[in-house]
């Protein structure tokens, strides 16, 4: 009785609240997609529906992708897919999620540019990138 007392005397004092659960839930089971959509946070969103980027190869490891240019990223059918998932997500895309960087989505990232007062080039940028979430 004093042992089930003193347990929970002890996760009491620690806090086990759901702040604390959700960062122990991250650390233990950590997303496996590094392209995963994110939001301002840093929550990881899955959607529901999978699209053939999804299945395309990516990088194991999220930092990675710091080290590829734009010219580079816009060749790897996983990351243009995440691209447009966080376009779609953000209502400035509404093609299909097909990995290819069209028109389209030059269009849809022009948008992007302009209603966050960047220069308006159409391409991928540090600046998109960081306004999509991603790496």
């Amino acid at each position: 009785m004093k042992t089930a007392i003193l347990i929970l005397c002890a996760c009491g004092s620690l806090g086990f609240g759901t702040a604390r659960a959700q960062i122990l839930e991250e650390l233990w089971f950590k997303p496996t997609d590094s392209l995963a959509q994110r939001d301002e946070y840093g929550l990881v969103h899955q959607s529901k529906v999978i699209y053939p980027p999804d299945l395309a190869p990516r990088y194991y490891w999220r930092p990675l992708y710091y080290l590829e240019g734009s010219e580079d990223l816009v060749r790897m059918p996983a990351y243009v897919g995440a691209v447009q998932a966080a376009l779609y997500r953000l209502g400035y895309y509404c093609g299909p999620i097909d990995g290819v960087y069209s028109g389209e989505v030059s269009q849809a990232v022009a948008h992007l540019q302009k209603n966050s007062s960047m220069r308006v080039t159409g391409t991928l940028t540090i600046a998109v990138r960081r306004a999509l979430h991603l790496p």
